[in-house]
């Protein structure tokens, strides 16, 4: 599913050259739950993006369901990721502007397919459905609470249907109890197929998943599996 070869990134200036992942070799299978934990600064969402097409390695491979993307073009990327990957951010990236359905159906807006506007506002609506939103899709973000504007961001990840589910600290923002709603969401997408890669500070919601990735100062030191805890 998602498979990075001897990855190195360094970001350079014309004063400092920072060394930010060095010989990552990850391999992450169709329907796991891994989460990535890590001090500040080690490489978490430098990572994350690797995955996610954001970035590209300075060397070393990438994979995504077979495909190795090293090579790709910036549209093909893009395609790939808006077809098979979908986002998750701490800081939810939420249009204010917009109301709750609107933000939901954009990634749908750069898909070239047979999808009209009604199909798309469907789509938009059964993902806001899963998250138990359907009481809010004509809301705007600054009226809604934090834990229900993350849920939003889950239903936009969602609704074009990813094979991926990336989440950038998604309970970060959140206290305990919503964050534990927000892990129950993904456990259950996680349950109906969806493969997912959580960076987390919080040990308690990295024991949630199936398998726990540490980092520091760049390099993989750890990689483990969990007891998968559903509670």
């Amino acid at each position: 599913m998602i498979h990075l070869k001897n990855i190195e990134k360094v970001y350079r200036t014309s004063s400092i050259e920072t060394l930010a992942l060095t010989n990552v070799n990850l391999h992450i299978g169709a329907g796991e739950f891994v989460s990535i934990m890590g001090p500040s600064g080690c490489g978490k969402s430098t990572l994350l993006n690797m995955m996610g097409l954001l970035d590209a390695p300075s060397s070393g491979q990438v994979e995504i369901n077979g495909q190795t993307v090293t090579q790709y073009r910036d549209q093909e990327l893009a395609r790939l990721r808006n077809q098979h990957i979908g986002f998750i951010f701490q800081s939810f990236h939420l249009i204010n502007d917009l109301s709750v359905l609107d933000n939901v159906e954009i990634p749908l807006l750069y898909r070239k397919g047979d999808e009209t506007g009604s199909s798309r506002r469907q789509l938009a609506q059964l993902a806001l459905e899963r998250v138990g939103l359907s009481n809010r899709m004509k809301h705007f973000p600054g009226q809604l609470s934090g834990g229900q504007k993350q849920r939003v961001a889950i239903a936009r990840a969602i609704v074009g249907r990813p094979s991926i589910i990336l989440a950038d600290e998604p309970t970060g923002n959140l206290d305990s109890g919503m964050g534990n709603e927000i892990m129950g969401i993904l456990q259950q997408l996680n349950a109906d197929g969806a493969t997912i890669v959580m960076v987390t500070h919080d040990e308690t919601m990295a024991k949630k998943t199936h398998r726990l990735v540490r980092l520091f100062d760049g390099s993989m030191v750890g990689d483990s599996t969990l007891m998968y805890n559903e509670q």
